[in-house]
């Protein structure tokens, strides 16, 4: 069984997912991803990609490991980080420069060892914010509880330039800030958003994606 890794806005998650169970959806239609405008990709200084969303006009919710660079170690100077919002083949619907960077205070990156878990998630500021009108940014909430229906949507190594939507997924166990989802997500969703699903509301985010492994 696949293992997701996530850290929740207000804890950590993990999620679970048998490959042949899959419920990816590329969302290739302009009505399928008008409402996910707001999750975008993150172009890390050409070390790779991570996928973030909006939680305000100049802000993008993020996973720490993401400013790091995979091949050293090294934090990657934010300023040669940009925000692709929207992104859907070639063309995006707002492109930012990245001003600053906000990694959570309990966060330690472990280069090459095993992965932590807890807190990583990050924040960055962009150097112009994104009208509001143009895209509207993402509410947080609290963390799901067991039985909370999920949905996440990511960029990947398969699918660099299009958002993969997962649905519906549910929290399948809970131990303190620690959760089991079977949520499923590929290579290359470092940082995607985990959206509650509240009935006919906009979902609201309550984690990103951390890590994967095998069980």
């Amino acid at each position: 069984m696949r293992i997701v890794l996530a850290s929740l806005v207000f804890g950590i998650c993990a999620s679970a997912a048998a490959a042949q169970d899959s419920m990816l959806e590329r969302l290739e239609s302009l009505d399928a991803g008008r409402a996910w405008q707001a999750v975008g990709r993150l172009d890390i200084n050409g070390s790779g990609f991570c996928t973030g969303a909006l939680i305000a006009p100049n802000l993008v919710l993020t996973a720490a490991h993401c400013l790091f660079d995979p091949r050293n170690g090294r934090s990657v100077d934010p300023k040669k980080i940009e925000f692709e919002a929207g992104l859907d083949g070639r063309r995006s619907k707002a492109s930012r420069m990245v001003a600053a960077a906000y990694i959570h205070q309990g966060y330690q990156h472990r280069h090459k060892g095993k992965a932590q878990i807890g807190y990583d998630i990050a924040i960055v500021k962009l150097k112009n914010p994104i009208d509001s009108a143009q895209i509207r940014p993402f509410s947080t909430d609290a963390s799901p509880e067991l039985g909370d229906r999920l949905r996440v949507i990511s960029y990947t190594q398969e699918q660099a330039s299009r958002p993969i939507l997962q649905q519906p997924c549910e929290v399948l166990a809970r131990q303190g800030d620690t959760m089991v989802m079977n949520c499923e997500v590929e290579f290359g969703s470092s940082g995607a958003p985990v959206f509650a699903i509240q009935g006919g509301a906009r979902p609201r985010l309550v984690s990103v994606i951390a890590a994967k492994a095998e069980m």
